[in-house]
Order: structure tokens, then C-alpha cells, then sequence
């Protein structure tokens, strides 16, 4: 509000200084005359003596004569002036309150009927005081379309006034016929009083005064004329505040100069946010709702702050639109009938459909969610396994020996050269190396409610040699509007999931790698030495990794893409849209096990355990084939002449490889066995482990 009172025209001084054009002038205290104290008279009787211009006390008047008079300046005091027996005062300490005083000699009768009338002269005094104060411009439109009703209410006094005035002229009116005829527009003088001063002693504005009116009206509920007016002043008073909801709910414009709506615009917050800032608050709160909202909005404040932000969102993509407003969808009045909530309702809906229109239609919103989907959940998995071909040796390489402009050509050309280059999306892929490895960047996810035990994942070791394998990730260039759906935290998740994907990947093709090698010596003589033990293992290492692999896309990844793109086709706003979306990226998050630091310690432990042997195959292997070179060497020797050295060596390299077999085979054992109390106690609370225990541990009922 100060700032819009910054921007607002001010009142001319002179509007202020000269006080007998504001009416203020009533409140002006006159001085006391040192004559006064000297004679030792009242004050009261002074003043009307003295500011009256007369030298006789109303009570040397009789009767008849006092109710001529009492009349006259009654009538004068109902249009805020002064007469000769009838004095306005200021209440000292208040000091926009009044009070209307009688001479004291008066006739008591007279002054008991005048006294009757005092409330509805002080009622005229203090709204005629309110409607100058509130047509300044820094009060806002809703004050200054409560001033003009006000004003025009009090035309109708003041014509009623003359009236009586013209009455009293022809002799036809009594004091006893004023007290008569001022007794219907006394409730609502007095009602709107209180109104007033409630709102002068608050300096409420916009809403407040909207909230403040109709909770009186509801206060007066069993006074039907006062209800009425009172009801009336809502409706005209709203009018300005309707205006600006109508321009926000059929155009998104918030046309707010005073800062009177309930709906706030953070100009601070920009869309590109959405693609740059994980915690990007674009679109909860670049328009929010702020304190103040009209009792008889506050129900679907909601709504017509999502209508309006839907339209901001199609004008911001150049897409011109405007709901389509007829004479019956005018807001410019709202009543029992709620007409009013049906024409919200109705603008709603369109803004809603409209937009999740552009959105699917224009910009292919599912098109490029299924892109997503071929490249970062590897649905389309033969691009990767050129790219991880040829991009071998910059992958194995140290963080800081990595060259991101190689991996981007490398990843061009597999891209170009494979089924993805059909894709035109393809070209919205990119690659990056991420500066730690996956389980710190899961301790780094701020969606710190969806995890549990959130400090288990911050505190898990990083790898102590972590390379382009652990790091390496894909990213994907969305445009706005779909970057409201596709921000950088949904896009943060999708790598997450990724570069977990990614790794079991790598570590398949070590195991693949290590089996071929395995295969490859197969035809000879292998007996005494341990490589058929070894390849037992190896078969339960590729076994445990298929297992995984199939589980993540097979048992999460598909059924949820599924369910998630059912829901899209059925969603009514692209509220629901970004919710479903989301919903599936923390149900694949949590399903690959992501989000339970127990089982992922013990997963990559196991992978961890699988790269370790399949590096230590060739020597294996190798060392296994000279074992009976060596024997068959020696029993070609004539007699006994075996070198005891060289049966000494035989036997000391067949129990390294066995003693190095036996050890992997029992490390790998006691991990993956280990899985199944973890799997056990938290498959009651996550029923998918179930599937994940059934495919993982029947890798180790082959040993």
C-alpha cells in the first residue's frame, strides 16, 4: 500500500488549509473570552450570548417563541451549522468527534426532543467529515466508491432537509413533526456512523472495507430498511474492487494502483528461475494471496488466483487469449444468487483448458516427457551403448582430467549415428560431469520430507577414486511454458535416476566383459585350478546385475510411466498435470531405492564388489591357464627331476588365485545374503521390495 500511495496524486493543499470548503471548521475550538471569566458566567452561556450575536438567553423567550427557534436552528444543525442556541463542540481527546450542546435556559421539554435529534446531526457531521477525508486519492478505489454512495445518500438528506426547512417556512412544522419526520433516515445515519468510525479509527482500505460493511449488514439483519442500505452501500463499494477481480479473472491483468486486491504479483520472480534454480518459486509464488481477502471470496480465492495466473502463463508464451465475457458473466454484482461464483467458476474452466491445450497440443508436453524417458531412463538403450563404446577411455578418467566438450561430440555422434537421430528432440540432450558422486548428490535433494533418514544419506562415504562413470550424467534443454512442468528439480530427479541407471549399466558390461573372458578359455584344461569356481561367480555376479537392471525398468520405471501418462491424459489443469508428474518422479526415486539409504549402502556395495572382480578377472584367468602349463612342463621332465622350485611356484600361484576366487565369493556371498533381513523388515512398509527380493536373492541360490 505505501507504495501505491507514493505513485497516487496528492490532495491540493488548499483543500486542506481553507478549512469552511472541508467542514472542519465545526471542530475548531473557539477561544474563551476573559469577559466570561471576569462575569464568572458558564461557558456554555457565554458562547451563546456571545457567538450567537444576541443579548438575551433563549429562556427570556416563552414557550412558543423557543420552539420557533429551537426549529430554525435545528434544522441548521442537521446540516452541520451552528445556531444561535445550538453550539457544536470538539470532545476533547478525540479529536474527530463532536458534539451538539443546547443553552442551558431552554425549556426542558424542547431540550429533550432536541437532544433526540443531536444523534442524527452528529451522524450527518461525521459522514460528510469521512466522505472529504476518503475521496483523497491515497485512500484507495474502494473508499472513494464508498465516499460517492455516501455522498449520494446524503443528497437525499440534504433534499429532505429543505424540505422541513420549506415546511417550517409555511408554518406546517412542529418540533414534535421534525422528530416525526427524521425518524426513517435516523437507524441508517446512525448505522453508517458506526460503520464509519470503525473504519476512520482502523484506517481500513480495499477489503477491509468490504469485510467491515458486510458484517454489518449481516448485524442488521433484523432492521430490514437499515440491512438494506447497508447492503447497498456493499454492492456500490465493490463495484470498484469487482472491477479489478473481472480485469484479473478475463485478462490475468492485475489493474491494482492502490494495492487494494488480495492478489499479490512478485515481479522479482522470473520464468527462466524454472530452468536454472532447483528451489525455483515461480510458480507458487509469483502471484500469491495476501491478508485481507472479501468474506464473500474467501472460499474460492484459490480459483481465481489460478485463473488468473493460467492467462499470465498463455500471454507470457504469446498466445493472445481472453475469456470470452458476455453481459450475463459480468462481475460487476454479486448477491445470494452467487451468480458471481458461477462467472469465477466459468472463467476458471476456460483459462484451465486453454492453457492445458497449448501445452499438449502446441508444445507437446507428453512428446517430450517420452523423450525424457528414451534418454535419461534408458528406455532407448542403443545410442548408450555406442556412446559408452566410444566414450571408454574420457569416462574412466579422474573428474579433473575430463573433457565435457569430448563427451558432448562423443554423445553427438552416437546420437547421430543410432535410432535416436529419428528423434527430434534429440537435439535438446546434453551431457555433464557432476562434481560428486551419486550418494551425495541424493544427500543434496532438499525434498528432505520424501526421504527417510536423511542424515544417513548426507553422512555415506564418498568413493575415495571417483571418475567419469560415477559422474557422468545427461541433461535436457526445456523451453518455457513446459519448464513449468519439467523444472530444474524434476529434471534433477530424472538425472538421480539416471546416473543410477547409468552405473548399473557400466557395471553389466564389466561382468559381460569378464564372462567373455571366462568363455574364452573354456576349451582347455582346466582341471586343478580354480576358474570354474570363478565362473560360477561371475555367473552370479551377472545374474545379481540383470536382476537389478530388470527390476529398475521393468518392475518401476515402465508400470509407473504408464500409470503417470494415463493420469496426464485425464488431468483437468496443468496443476494436476505437475502434480502427477512429480508423484511419479518420487514413486521411481523411492522405488529404485534412492530414498532408502540402508538398501543403497548395500547395493553399491555389491556393485562395488562386481567391478573389483570383474577388473581382477584377466589376471585370474591368466593365472589359471599357466597353473597347468606349469604341471604339464614338470611331468615332462625325464624321472623325478621336477625342480622342487618349480612345484613350489605351482603351488604358491594356485593358492593365491584360488585364496583371491574364495574371497570375492564370500564377500559377495555374505553382502547379498545380508540383503534379505533389510528386504524383509521394510517390505511390510514398501510392498515392492517384495519383486525386488524375489528377482535379487535368487542370484545367490545358485552357489
Amino acid at each position: 500500500m505505501d507504495s501505491a500511495n507514493s505513485s497516487c496524486p496528492s490532495t491540493p493543499r488548499w483543500n486542506v488549509e481553507r478549512p469552511f470548503l472541508t467542514g472542519r471548521f465545526h471542530q475548531e475550538s473557539k477561544a474563551m473570552s476573559r469577559f466570561a471569566e471576569a462575569k464568572g458566567l458558564s461557558m456554555e452561556s457565554f458562547r451563546f450570548l456571545s457567538c450567537s450575536g444576541v443579548d438575551k438567553a433563549i429562556g427570556c423567550f416563552d414557550a412558543a417563541v423557543q420552539e420557533l427557534i429551537v426549529i430554525d436552528d435545528l434544522l441548521s444543525a442537521m446540516v452541520a451549522i451552528e445556531g444561535r442556541y445550538i453550539s457544536i463542540k470538539r470532545v476533547r481527546g478525540k479529536e474527530d468527534s463532536v458534539t451538539f450542546l443546547v443553552d442551558p435556559s431552554m425549556d426542558l421539554a424542547l431540550q429533550e426532543l432536541a437532544k433526540k435529534i443531536f444523534p442524527l446531526c452528529e451522524s450527518f457531521l461525521m459522514i460528510s467529515q469521512f466522505v472529504e477525508s476518503r475521496s483523497q486519492f491515497k485512500n484507495g478505489l474502494v473508499n472513494h466508491a464508498f465516499a460517492a454512495a455516501l455522498r449520494a445518500l446524503l443528497l437525499d438528506y440534504q433534499a429532505m432537509v429543505a424540505q422541513l426547512e420549506h415546511q417550517f417556512q409555511l408554518g406546517r412544522l412542529s418540533i414534535q413533526g421534525l422528530w416525526f419526520y427524521c425518524q426513517p433516515m435516523m437507524g441508517s445515519m446512525l448505522a453508517l456512523s458506526i460503520v464509519i468510525q470503525r473504519a476512520s479509527a482502523n484506517n481500513f482500505s480495499g477489503s477491509a472495507v468490504l469485510n467491515l460493511l458486510q458484517s454489518q449488514a449481516k448485524a442488521m439483519a433484523g432492521d430490514n430498511a437499515v440491512r438494506l442500505l447497508l447492503e447497498k452501500m456493499v454492492q456500490c463499494a465493490s463495484n470498484a474492487y469487482l472491477g479489478i477481480l473481472e480485469r484479473w479473472v478475463y485478462e490475468g491483468v492485475i489493474d491494482d494502483p492502490y494495492g487494494e486486491f488480495f492478489i499479490v504479483e512478485n515481479k522479482s520472480l522470473q520464468k527462466e528461475s524454472l530452468t536454472q534454480d532447483y528451489d525455483a518459486k515461480y510458480w507458487r509464488q509469483r502471484y500469491s494471496l495476501k491478508d485481507g481477502i472479501p468474506s464473500f471470496l474467501a472460499n474460492i480465492a484459490g480459483t481465481i488466483s489460478t485463473t488468473g495466473k493460467y492467462l499470465n502463463v498463455m500471454r507470457e508464451c504469446g498466445h493472445t487469449v481472453q475469456v470470452p465475457v458476455s453481459e450475463n458473466s459480468k462481475l460487476m454484482t454479486f448477491g445470494s444468487n452467487h451468480h458471481y461464483l458461477e462467472c469465477i467458476k466459468a472463467a476458471y474452466d476456460f483459462a484451465s483448458s486453454e492453457l492445458l491445450n497449448l501445452i499438449k497440443e502446441k508444445y507437446d508436453l507428453v512428446g517430450k516427457l517420452r523423450s525424457i524417458k528414451h534418454y535419461l531412463l534408458l528406455d532407448q538403450g542403443d545410442f548408450l551403448v555406442h556412446f559408452m563404446d566410444i566414450a571408454r577411455d574420457e569416462l574412466t578418467k579422474k573428474l579433473d582430467d575430463i573433457s565435457v566438450e569430448k563427451l558432448q561430440s562423443l554423445l553427438d555422434l552416437a546420437l547421430r549415428t543410432t535410432a535416436a537421430a529419428a528423434d527430434p528432440c534429440h537435439e535438446d540432450l546434453t551431457c555433464c560431469v557432476e562434481r560428486s558422486s551419486l550418494l551425495k548428490g541424493l544427500g543434496a535433494l532438499k525434498d528432505v520430507e520424501t526421504i527417510r533418514n536423511i542424515s544417513d544419506v548426507s553422512n555415506l562415504e564418498e568413493p575415495l577414486n571417483v571418475t567419469g562413470l560415477e559422474t557422468f550424467s545427461l541433461s535436457y534443454k526445456v523451453q518455457w511454458p513446459l519448464s513449468i512442468v519439467i523444472s530444474r528439480k524434476a529434471l534433477r530427479k530424472y538425472q538421480l535416476i539416471f546416473r543410477f541407471l547409468f552405473h548399473c549399466k557400466h557395471v553389466d558390461r564389466q561382468l559381460c566383459g569378464a564372462w567373455q573372458v571366462h568363455q574364452g578359455v573354456r576349451a582347455l584344461n582346466m582341471r586343478g585350478t580354480a576358474i570354474s569356481r570363478s565362473s560360477l561367480l561371475c555367473r552370479s555376479m551377472l545374474k545379481f546385475i540383470n536382476s537389478l537392471l530388470h527390476y529398475l525398468t521393468f518392475e518401476v520405471l515402465e508400470p509407473n510411466w504408464h500409470i503417470m501418462h494415463n493420469r496426464l491424459q485425464s488431468a483437468k489443469s496443468i496443476d494436476e498435470v505437475i502434480q502427477h508428474h512429480d508423484f511419479f518422479l518420487d514413486k521411481c526415486l523411492r522405488e529404485c531405492l534412492l530414498l532408502l539409504p540402508d538398501l543403497l549402502k548395500k547395493v553399491e556395495r555389491l556393485k562395488s564388489l562386481c567391478l573389483q572382480y570383474a577388473a581382477a578377472t584377466q589376471w585370474l584367468v591368466s593365472s589359471s591357464i599357466d597353473i597347468p602349463k606349469l604341471d604339464e612342463s614338470s611331468h615332462g621332465s625325464l624321472g623325478n627331476s621336477r625342480s622342487p622350485s618349480r612345484a613350489l611356484k605351482l603351488s604358491t600361484r594356485n593358492a593365491a588365485v584360488t585364496d583371491s576366487i574364495l574371497k570375492f565369493e564370500r564377500e559377495f556371498n555374505a553382502e547379498l545374503q545380508s540383503l534379505g533381513p533389510i528386504l524383509s523388515s521394510s517390505s511390510q512398509a514398501e510392498p515392492y521390495l517384495t519383486h525386488l527380493a524375489q528377482w535379487i536373492l535368487g542370484a545367490g541360490k545358485d552357489q
